[in-house]
């Protein structure tokens, strides 16, 4: 009976070995079976915004989801956002799978911190990397990039001393730069001092220099939404965007109901924040409270006369937005001074050139108020109509037009607004300030 117990207890044991080993190789073959021979492309092309961070990070999602076996930085920009090219810095710094950055022509400013970033560091043989000084370039700015381009060349193993040269003029390295000048070094002389991996002509050719013969070369292009991102959030697109929404709003509180120039201006002023929501920048709050400041803007146009607390409010809640939907308060201010600037600037443009042209004749009234039609500004004749009442011919916003004793006098309200055809009375005579008051007729 024990001799049939023990074998039965060796078959048992027998079988648990040969699943556990079936389930290992299994394991194995998964494993191996998820891996690609691919190549994962990133292009670091133009000014680097928020945009171009948004895109990486997808693209090295995708590459991490694929086990790829390594990723390509394609390099050439003259640099852009800090705060884009430390997002990107980081999450290079964190990934899992070997990095290497292939300068193609220049990899300045932002775009050398990103370069620094990857494992591996190739350029073209008619390339540079540094020129990294910031702006403003002030101490407190110099001394926190010069940090962040340090630590991150020590983490791959390259010079702290030549990195800190390309941000900081202070710094001065014999035989390679010297003090207030700052570093930018070309292919050649980065390799001379050890602090690149190689010169290729190509992306193939950089990945044969890292042993990565016969391996397939995957483009990861960014989508429709990252390329509108990227547009809209450029630190050029996006003062403009700013002041063509500022200009189109200025415009429309200056002619009656609402035109071309409103709808421009926020048409303009969503795609900005439309941009900046697609990169993860501005959040929910940001857009409830522009859709606040563009509530109240609209009930000052068509519900509220003239321009008080509303439209006030308006425009606070809508720059409040601006400066987080930028994240910056620095870059915020320098946005919204920009886009004040075009927007005055174009205003008075507006207000030289725009009268003569056929356009403008569709929203402006160009009749003349001469005598014999019945208006008149004689201000002894105005005095006898101290007290007596007329009918309004336009709405008074506060101002218009009304008719007192058939004739036909400019008039203003003491800030009310009062529909045409509406019973008024005249209650102050100041030269040609004729100011009047609705007269209640509901108990009639």
């Amino acid at each position: 009976m024990k001799s049939k117990e023990n074998l039965v207890k060796i078959d048992s044991l027998l079988f648990l070995l040969i699943a556990l080993t079936l389930i290992f190789s299994l394991s194995v073959m998964k494993i191996h079976a998820n891996q690609t021979d691919e190549a994962y492309l990133i292009s670091v092309k133009g000014t680097i915004d928020l945009g171009l961070s948004s895109y990486i990070e997808r693209a090295l999602k995708e590459a991490e989801t694929n086990d790829a076996k390594i990723v390509v930085f394609e390099i050439d920009t003259l640099g852009g956002r800090v705060d884009a090219a430390l997002q990107i810095r980081d999450r290079i710094i964190g990934l899992n799978i070997p990095s290497i950055a292939y300068i193609k022509n220049r990899a300045w400013s932002a775009g050398a911190l990103i370069s620094l970033s990857t494992e591996y560091l190739i350029m073209d043989k008619s390339a540079s990397i540094g020129a990294a000084e910031p702006r403003p370039a002030e101490e407190k700015i110099i001394s926190a990039l010069r940090t962040e381009f340090a630590s991150t060349a020590s983490s791959r193993g390259r010079s702290e001393m030549i990195a800190s040269a390309m941000v900081d003029k202070d710094i001065e390295i014999e035989n390679v730069v010297e003090k207030d000048k700052i570093l930018t070094l070309d292919a050649n002389k980065a390799v001379e001092l050890n602090f690149i991996d190689g010169i290729a002509g190509n992306v193939k050719k950089a990945l044969n220099i890292l042993n990565y013969e016969n391996i397939e070369i995957k483009y990861i292009y960014p989508n429709w939404a990252e390329n509108v991102s990227r547009f809209v959030t450029n630190p050029v697109v996006s003062p403009l965007l700013l002041s063509i929404g500022f200009l189109g709003l200025v415009i429309e509180f200056w002619t009656l109901g609402w035109g071309i120039a409103g709808t421009i201006g926020i048409v303009s002023l969503s795609l900005f924040f439309g941009g900046h929501v697609l990169v993860g920048l501005a959040g929910w709050e940001t857009i409830i409270l522009f859709l606040v400041g563009i509530f109240l803007l609209l009930a000052e146009i068509f519900i509220i006369p003239g321009f008080g607390l509303a439209g006030i409010s308006g425009i606070v809640a809508m720059v409040a937005s601006i400066f987080l939907a930028l994240g910056n308060i620095i870059q915020a201010t320098y946005s919204i001074l920009i886009a004040l600037s075009i927007s005055i600037l174009g205003f008075f443009l507006l207000l030289k050139y725009l009268p003569s042209t056929r356009t403008w004749k569709k929203f402006i009234l160009s009749t003349q108020q001469k005598k014999e039609l019945g208006y008149t500004v004689g201000t002894k004749d105005l005095k006898r109509l101290m007290s007596k009442e007329g009918i309004t011919t336009t709405p008074l916003r506060p101002s218009g037009i009304a008719e007192v004793n058939n004739i036909k006098i400019n008039v203003i309200t003491r800030g009310e607004y009062i529909e045409s055809n509406i019973k008024i009375k005249i209650i102050s005579i100041e030269g040609n300030k004729i100011v009047v008051e609705a007269i209640d007729t509901s108990g009639t």
